[in-house]
Order: C-alpha cells, then sequence, then structure tokens
C-alpha cells in the first residue's frame, strides 16, 4: 500500500512541477499589429489558459495549439480577464472570433475545423479591425502540439 502511495504522490507532485513550469513565448502579428503570445501546446496547458490571470498588457495573448483539426469550444471558468477569442485555421486565417464573459463556462466554438485558438483581451481584435479572413502571421513558430 506504501508504494501505491508513493507512487501517486510522485505523480502529483510531477504534475505540479509541469504545471509551474513557464510557458514559451512566441511572436505573431496580425497585419501591422505584433502579438507578444503565450504558448499552449500540451493538454495542460490548454486547459490551465488564462485562469487565474488578472490582466494582459494591450500586445499580450495566449495561442492554443490543438492537434487535431476541429470545431474546438473555449470558456472561461475561473478566466477573470474579459477575453476574445479567434478561432484560427491550419493556414492562418481566421474562422470567426467570439467575446467571452469573466468565469462563464459558457462554450465558444470555432464556426469551422480550426487548428489554433488565439485569446487577447476583449474588443482587442474589433479595435484593430482585424476580422475574418484576416491571417496570424508566425504560426510556423509554434511548437508541435502534445
Amino acid at each position: 500500500m506504501r508504494g501505491w502511495l508513493l507512487i501517486g504522490l510522485s505523480s502529483v507532485v510531477s504534475l505540479a512541477v509541469q504545471a509551474a513550469e513557464p510557458l514559451g513565448r512566441v511572436d505573431l502579428s496580425i497585419g501591422l499589429y505584433r502579438i507578444d503570445a503565450e504558448v499552449a501546446e500540451t493538454p495542460g496547458r490548454r486547459a490551465q489558459g488564462l485562469m487565474g490571470r488578472e490582466r494582459l498588457l494591450p500586445h499580450e495573448g495566449m495561442v492554443f495549439v490543438f492537434p487535431e483539426l476541429r470545431a474546438h469550444c473555449m470558456w472561461m471558468r475561473n478566466t477573470p480577464l474579459p477575453l476574445s477569442v479567434a478561432f484560427i485555421d491550419d493556414s492562418g486565417r481566421i474562422i470567426n472570433i467570439a467575446q467571452m464573459q469573466p468565469h462563464s463556462e459558457d462554450n465558444h466554438c470555432a464556426a469551422q475545423p480550426a487548428r489554433y485558438a488565439l485569446e487577447m483581451n476583449q474588443g482587442w481584435f474589433a479595435e484593430k479591425r482585424v476580422a475574418p479572413g484576416a491571417k496570424l502571421v508566425g504560426l510556423e513558430r509554434l511548437p508541435a502540439p502534445r
């Protein structure tokens, strides 16, 4: 019994270390606008997202890299920031943009199969006049999803 407890405890510690490891960052752009994006390419990082985050600088965001092309959905559990999310296809084109309210468990989904999602401060896309069809540049620098 004691051996199983140790194995279980080491698994919990391993997960905690993985969650605490700093997120990678990548420079992306849409038109003239530069984005300093944290990268969520693993299941744990995608699940954590921006939970608990109090603020993002105006040019900061988080890009989610999905292993499969499908109509992914996002929600805002434990996320105090109002965010906008753009769902993006394999070629880097924005499919659709959704507005997400803090702490909401409402699903916001891609209108078509997506490979990426980019979360920015709410209103960022509208302020920059970025709409579906716009191309996100720099995705080739992202790590492969895990």
